[in-house]
């Protein structure tokens, strides 16, 4: 156990909208380990930051029971996270970071709860274990029900504001953030106003491109996955799909192209996920296909260097 402090003080308030960071701690903190984090409210907080679909489950108590040693107070569950929106880990070990930006399915809104089987997970997995692979802890910052280019309205304040407004704070400024991973396109489709020109999504994947650059990074992005059963799935929104996917392999969209959809189609219905693939609901992957995106990825695409001229 170890006391967060902020400036030295053991409390802090957060201003409406804002953001703090606290102190360092010392506290080591193995790979692939979960960390708790407790906060303690001493009044009623009103509306707080939350993640509604984190796959790992929260413990509530009545009273400041923070710095306990054991778990018995805690009598509620809750599926979300609240609050905490990050933790820097300084390591021996990482030479930087490789933050995933996008929806729900980095996200990982349909991984097994508590099993941390996201894509960005399995790729964390491999980065750490593979030799020769780059040393990069891995940023998860996808928020399910996100477009590119359309920010989340007062009616659906849960789909966050857009990656192209939200790519600076959640991507680009990230500390040791070596390369950027975008997956990223589906919920323009589905969404009103619905995008169905082509060229307008690719024209926002390359200011994401255009922005990193400025900052020295490169940029792989993904295909847009198959979405075929879906209750949302039409023939019109897949030919757009089929249209954006075509100029991403096309090389003049992102640095590097990770081709997910072609990681996760059915070869014998391309328009659809592979059935071990399919969480069920044939937009978002089981924990399977989790794992064949995270292997689809060229870790050599990942290591730092010269942003390419696009």
């Amino acid at each position: 156990m170890r006391r967060l402090t902020f400036g030295g003080k053991p409390a802090v308030t957060i201003p409406a909208g804002g953001a703090v960071t606290s102190d360092p701690a010392r506290l080591k903190v193995p790979g692939d380990t979960d960390l708790l984090v407790t906060t303690y409210s001493p009044s009623p907080s009103g509306p707080a930051t939350y993640h509604p679909y984190a796959r790992q489950t929260s413990y509530l108590a009545r009273g400041d029971r923070a710095e306990d040693g054991t778990g018995a107070a805690y009598t509620e569950q809750s599926p979300y996270w609240r609050y905490l929106t990050g933790v820097d880990v300084w390591s021996t070990e990482a030479r930087g970071s490789v933050v995933a930006i996008g929806d729900s399915i980095t996200d990982g809104i349909t991984s097994t709860a508590g099993a941390n089987h996201r894509w960005t997970d399995f790729l964390a997995a491999r980065l750490r274990n593979e030799p020769g692979a780059p040393r990069y802890g891995v940023l998860n910052q996808g928020i399910s029900g996100n477009r590119l280019l359309v920010n989340g309205s007062r009616f659906s304040p849960n789909n966050g504001p857009s990656v192209l407004s939200r790519l600076d704070r959640d991507a680009l400024s990230r500390t040791g953030v070596k390369a950027v991973v975008v997956e990223i396109g589906l919920n323009d489709l589905f969404k009103s106003p619905r995008q169905l020109d082509p060229q307008k999504i690719v024209a926002g994947m390359r200011l994401i491109v255009r922005e990193a650059h400025a900052r020295g990074l490169r940029v792989t992005g993904s295909t847009l996955t198959p979405f075929g059963g879906h209750r949302g799935y039409s023939a019109l929104l897949n030919s757009v799909r089929e249209r954006v996917n075509h100029i991403i392999r096309s090389g003049s969209v992102y640095d590097e192209v990770v081709d997910f959809d072609k990681a996760l189609r059915d070869p014998a219905a391309p328009v659809r996920l592979r059935p071990s693939y399919d969480s069920g609901d044939h937009l978002h992957p089981s924990d399977e296909g989790y794992r064949a995106m995270a292997n689809t990825l060229d870790l050599d695409h990942l290591r730092q260097s010269a942003p390419a001229s696009l």
